[in-house]
């Protein structure tokens, strides 16, 4: 009888067993409620008879990350977050091949270790675990103790390695969620970093906006280098940590650790990727000092856009786990960034090479003349960094005053820089050389109606003569905007002048007219750049040119013509012209 009611036990002992480790499976292989899998699979365990405590642990090599408890005096659950290395004595306990039960004394076994302590606490004198492997190169051991070796038998064992097999499988179905939802947080972030990015064409703001990116998105510090003619240079970096932030900028720029192991990447066009052993002698893990200890890992990937290697860009992470499997990630993220930063270069680069050839199209410097001041002032307007037809110039004459000439080309790049050239060079070269402003303009028409070019060219010229305490001004214009005259008093007055413009047809006309310039009086001369800048709201500058004149032209005649063009440039939301000035205003007596 006795003997029946002990098997009727078992089997019942059995069927409860088979249909909750069926429903956790269940469970696992959905990656549903992890939390409560765990509790329940440590409490069937702690069903068992003569187990005293349920044990498991996390680790990534010697690093153990947390571990989980229930006693038969305690059995709720606990979970305790350790996060403490134990070298080769942690690591020695990790899987090698497939999940295996062993059988151990826990007399011999460290003391010092937390799950030895938990489970001597608990009254164990023998355990039997099982070593599972887990995602991110990382394995959990599960243990039961007992009060003697006999009781752990084949069922025991049999069991702890279900539910160790359990485990394993949930991890690898939370695993391959999380890494879906990582790889679409990812596109995600990588979409937005180059739109961050790739904002500015500006060096600066983008190494800037790099490392604003990346932290503490990414990782809690970030560091990146260029490969100058110099040698490797940091030019940016950023860490979660205010106070750490002077201390990575120092290490970035001076530690030999660090340029050797940015040199290596350098060389090789390779990723790398350093933890524990490998940040040995360097600024970074537990064995540094300062703020690096805080550091677990890090990683460097190379600037790689166009065929060259521009620089670095590494990641620190406070957490290990951070840097493993995310190479992918990490190198389209440099790749977006070195596009970013290779763009802006370019772009720099060129925005250096047109301004150079600019200046080259523009006089070097206003020459002095008794009596008036000489303001001008020159803005780029397009993006695109094509070199535009605005131009100017002073030429003085033999009766003490001086010949303004102010035109532009239409159109920009190559073809409107030679004519820029050549419009200026010659009006300059044939009024130097004593010709009148109308039989310039005539022989600078013919010069492009010669060219064949489809471009046409505005110009107006003014010849200044001293008349008394004052000047006597006549001016020309060939179809271009009629220039200003702003009195010593406020008041403004437009000096119209139509004409033909020049380059269209072989036989045109000029329009002209003379006025008087009283000391302190300015003539402003501009081309369409300022009228036709617009605002946001679709106004265009020329509505409000009056009340600019008159308000810049108060702040002093030394910067006039520099002060009306930065009010056009911080006016002006769209228009792709550039801006030319010139302003000629006839000293105040005393």
């Amino acid at each position: 009888m006795e003997q029946h009611e002990g098997m009727a036990s078992r089997q019942a002992d059995d069927g409860w067993w088979s249909g909750r480790l069926h429903e956790l499976w269940r469970v696992a292989e959905n990656a549903q409620d992890v939390t409560g899998l765990a509790d329940s699979l440590y409490d069937m365990l702690l069903r068992m008879p003569g187990v005293l405590a349920v044990v498991g642990t996390r680790w990534s090599g010697g690093l153990l990350h947390y571990l989980r408890s229930v006693t038969v005096v305690e059995p709720t659950s606990s979970l305790v977050e350790i996060e403490r290395n134990y070298g080769e004595s942690g690591a020695a306990g990790a899987p090698d091949g497939d999940p295996t039960v062993t059988v151990h004394e826990v007399s011999e076994l460290d003391g010092a270790m937390p799950h030895v302590q938990v489970l001597a606490a608990a009254g164990t004198r023998s355990l039997a675990e099982c070593a599972v492997p887990l995602g991110q190169d990382g394995w959990a051991s599960f243990m039961v103790g007992t009060a003697d070796r006999d009781t752990i038998d084949v069922t025991l064992r049999t069991r702890l390695k279900q539910v160790a097999e359990v485990a394993m499988v949930s991890d690898r179905r939370i695993t391959a969620r999380r890494a879906d939802e990582v790889r679409q947080v990812s596109d995600a972030f990588l979409a937005e970093a180059s739109l961050q990015m790739d904002s500015s064409l500006d060096v600066k703001s983008t190494l800037e906006r790099v490392a604003r990116t990346a932290v503490p998105a990414i990782a809690e510090g970030c560091v990146l280098h260029l490969s100058l003619p110099e040698g490797l240079k940091s030019v940016s970096f950023a860490h979660m940590d205010a106070g750490d932030q002077q201390w990575l900028g120092k290490v970035a720029a001076e530690d030999a650790w660090l340029t050797e192991a940015l040199r290596q990447v350098l060389g090789s066009g390779q990723a790398l990727a350093l933890k524990g052993k490998g940040l040995r002698g360097g600024p970074f893990g537990p064995d540094s000092s300062g703020a690096g200890r805080a550091v677990r890992a890090i990683s460097v990937n190379p600037l790689k856009a166009r065929g060259r290697v521009l620089g670095t860009l590494t990641f620190l992470y406070h957490r290990a786990v951070v840097a493993e499997g995310a190479s992918q990630f990490l190198a389209g993220l440099a790749d977006r960034a070195a596009l970013a930063i290779d763009s802006s270069t370019l772009y720099e680069q060129r925005r250096r090479h047109v301004v150079s050839l600019q200046r080259h199209l523009l006089p070097r410097e206003l020459p002095l003349i008794p009596g008036i001041t000489l303001s001008s002032a020159y803005e780029v307007g397009d993006v695109a960094l094509d070199v535009g037809g605005d131009f100017y110039d002073a030429v003085p004459t033999a009766q003490g005053g001086v010949t303004l000439l102010l035109g532009d080309v239409c159109g920009r790049g190559a073809e409107a820089a030679a004519l820029t050239g050549l419009a200026r060079h010659t009006l300059r070269t044939l009024l130097e050389d004593g010709s009148t402003p109308e039989h310039a303009l005539e022989r600078l028409n013919q010069a492009l109606v010669r060219e064949g070019t489809s471009r046409f060219v505005t110009a107006l010229v003014a010849v200044l003569v001293p008349d008394g305490w004052g000047f006597r001004a006549r001016y020309w214009s060939a179809g271009h905007p009629a220039p200003l005259m702003r009195r010593a008093d406020g008041t403004v007055e437009e000096l119209l002048a139509h004409g033909d413009l020049l380059g269209v047809l072989e036989d045109i006309e000029y329009g002209s007219g003379s006025v008087r310039l009283a000391p302190g009086d300015a003539l402003v001369m501009f081309t369409d750049g300022v009228t036709e800048a617009r605002a946001a709201d679709g106004m265009f500058f020329e509505s409000r040119l009056r009340d600019e004149v008159v308000r810049q032209g108060a702040g002093g005649a030394q910067r006039f013509a520099e002060r009306l063009a930065e009010a056009v440039v911080d006016f002006r939301a769209t228009g792709a012209d550039d801006i030319a000035v010139l302003v000629a205003q006839a000293e105040s007596i005393g």
